[in-house]
């Protein structure tokens, strides 16, 4: 199954809600550090509800870290700069889709490290900044897992 990974979220709500997708797509999250809350926050417990001990989560405590740990797979990054829409990708089963924080998106190093076509994103309108992450999250999720065929899906 593809994973999440969310570098240095800072919203509790947003990740609470992005370990429920994870938990009930079967998809792994990665949180690479610093968080701007802690794990205990209520905000978070609350999003996630009971679905902290059904999701599968890695803590990395830096980017270099998270990519010890996806060696070898192919990071997708969404972004507003991104070039491809993320809907005419064909998604594969080891992927590893990469979101910004919710205040800044993703460093330009990050995104300069990766090729131009595995930048995606969203349409949206012209006058649009940026959807909500656990919404841009819970999209991409849900199309890269439709692709797979729902693999593990009831």
């Amino acid at each position: 199954m593809p994973c999440i990974a969310l570098y240095e979220p800072k919203i509790p709500a947003n990740t609470g809600n992005i370990i429920r997708l994870a938990a009930n797509c079967g998809f792994k999250l990665h949180l690479i550090e610093p968080l701007g809350f802690s794990l205990e926050d209520k905000q978070l417990r609350r999003a996630g509800l009971d679905y902290h001990d059904l999701a599968n989560v890695e803590i990395h405590s830096e980017f270099s870290q998270f990519l010890d740990a996806v060696k070898n797979q192919r990071i997708l990054a969404l972004t507003t700069k991104g070039s491809a829409l993320y809907h005419h990708l064909a998604y594969q089963d080891d992927d590893v889709l990469l979101f910004g924080n919710e205040t800044s998106g993703l460093p330009k190093e990050i995104l300069d490290s990766l090729p131009s076509e595995c930048k995606l994103r969203l349409p949206m309108q012209a006058d649009a900044r940026s959807l909500n992450l656990s919404n841009t999250v819970a999209i991409v999720c849900y199309e890269s897992w439709r692709q797979l065929g729902f693999q593990q899906g009831a």
